[in-house]
C-alpha cells in the first residue's frame, strides 16, 4: 500500500497542505496522514506517529519533500528505522528517492545532514544579524503578545475599562481580551 504524510507548520498554510495532497494523490497514496504542526514540536506529530504505526511490511511511505518529513537528521533516522523494522520504505517526491534500495538510503542519510547544516547556518546567520541590530539600537524584538499584556488588560479591566478600549489601547484583538479575562 502507499501511505501519503503531507504537514504544513501553521494553519495560514493551506495552499501548501492542498499542493501537498495533490502530490500524494498523483503518487497513487491510497491513505493520506495529514497534519498542521511546527516540525520543531516534534512531539506533537500525532499524525506522523499513527503513519507510521499504520505502515506494515512491502508499503511505502510517501512525503513530497524531506523537510515535510523531519528537521534533523537524528529525526530522520528514527523514522527511518521504524519504517525498515517494518519491512517498508520511504519515498520522498520532490528528491526522487525511495529507500527501498541502499542508494536511496545513502543518498537520504547524506541529504538530511546537508539539509540540518544549511538550517543551522541560517540560523546562526540569524542570531548575528540580530545582535548587530541590537549593537545599532535598531532591533526591538517582537512585539509582545497578548499573552505577554496579560497583566496589562488585568489591570485595565480592575479600573472599569471595556474589553474594546483595552483591545485599542494595547493593539490587540477584543478576542484576546476575552480570552485573558475568560480563560478556560
Amino acid at each position: 500500500m502507499i501511505v501519503g504524510y503531507a504537514r504544513t507548520s501553521t494553519l495560514d498554510q493551506k495552499a501548501g497542505l492542498e499542493a501537498q495532497e495533490t502530490e500524494l494523490a498523483a503518487a497513487g497514496c491510497e491513505k493520506v496522514f495529514i497534519e498542521q504542526v511546527s516540525s520543531v514540536d516534534l512531539g506533537a506529530r500525532e499524525k506522523l506517529a499513527e503513519a507510521l504505526d499504520y505502515i506494515r511490511e512491502g508499503d511505502t511511505l510517501v512525503v513530497t519533500k524531506l523537510d515535510r518529513l523531519a528537521r534533523s537528521v537524528a529525526h530522520l533516522l528514527v523514522v527511518l528505522e521504524t519504517i525498515d523494522t517494518k519491512g517498508a520504505s520511504l519515498r520522498i517526491l520532490s528528491m526522487g528517492i525511495d529507500t527501498g534500495n541502499a542508494t536511496g538510503k545513502l543518498m537520504l542519510t547524506i541529504l538530511g545532514g546537508v539539509a540540518e547544516f544549511e538550517r543551522e547556518i541560517m540560523l546562526e546567520r540569524q542570531r548575528e544579524g540580530i545582535a548587530k541590530a541590537k549593537a545599532a539600537g535598531k532591533y526591538r524584538g517582537r512585539k509582545p503578545t497578548a499573552q505577554a499584556k496579560a497583566k496589562e488588560v488585568k489591570e485595565l479591566h480592575e479600573q472599569g475599562i471595556g474589553a474594546t478600549e483595552i483591545a485599542k489601547r494595547l493593539e490587540i484583538g477584543r478576542a484576546s481580551v476575552y480570552r485573558i479575562l475568560n480563560p478556560g
